[in-house]
């Protein structure tokens, strides 16, 4: 799960009301620690976001050129959607990774594939020192965060496109259970925020009943 276009997606509908400010969801993962979701707020977390897309690692975020102001523009906007939501996780109290969730109906991801209902749209940013070194982080802060993805029955797949180019992501997603889709090309578009370049990504979707059987 990675790259932003839930960050700078196609707004649809700009004056919805922005998500609540406390944890959206919370829960101990036994040997992991406890994980909490809460929903980004752009004048708090906008200095934190921008240290963690303008790294070389998240190249594929699209952000790298970005100064705070912009990272803080992209997120205020976001706020603004019904349709695209992004999200600090942390484990312990610490943030370890940057979630986005969009409707891949009102994205344009919708036009290079046919959206089922109950498709959702993600996207995952890791903190740089994230679990640095421990044995199987990422793959049970993944676990954690699809439980709260899937925790809405109205949620039936979840859909990535990371960066063709981004192997390491998919190899990732790949062992975290979703299926390889095709490779595609995201048209161009012009945003409030920013411009989007067209991009060859790859589908891949993991449906609910990989995860909850």
């Amino acid at each position: 799960m990675s790259r932003p276009t839930g960050a700078t997606a196609v707004p649809t509908d700009s004056h919805t009301t922005a998500p609540p400010r406390g944890p959206v969801h919370e829960r101990a993962v036994e040997g992991f620690g406890t994980v909490r979701i809460t929903p980004v707020d752009p004048e708090r977390d906008a200095a934190l976001i921008h240290g963690w897309a303008t790294q070389e690692r998240a190249v594929f975020w699209g952000m790298g050129s970005m100064d705070v102001r912009e990272v803080r523009e992209v997120y205020a906007h976001m706020d603004t959607l019904a349709t695209h939501h992004a999200f600090l996780v942390h484990r312990d109290g610490e943030p370890v990774a940057l979630l986005q969730t969009y409707d891949p109906a009102e994205d344009r991801v919708g036009l290079c594939y046919e959206v089922r209902p109950g498709d959702l749209g993600a996207h995952l940013l890791l903190a740089p020192a994230a679990g640095a070194g421990e044995t199987g982080f990422t793959g049970r802060l993944a676990a954690a965060i699809l439980e709260y993805l899937l925790a809405d029955p109205d949620w039936r797949r979840i859909v990535v496109e990371p960066d063709a180019r981004n192997e390491k992501a998919i190899a990732r997603m790949l062992r975290t259970g979703f299926e390889r889709g095709p490779e595609i090309v995201l048209p161009a578009v012009g945003l409030p925020q920013v411009s989007l370049p067209e991009k060859r990504a790859r589908l891949a979707f993991l449906r609910r009943e990989a995860v909850t059987g």
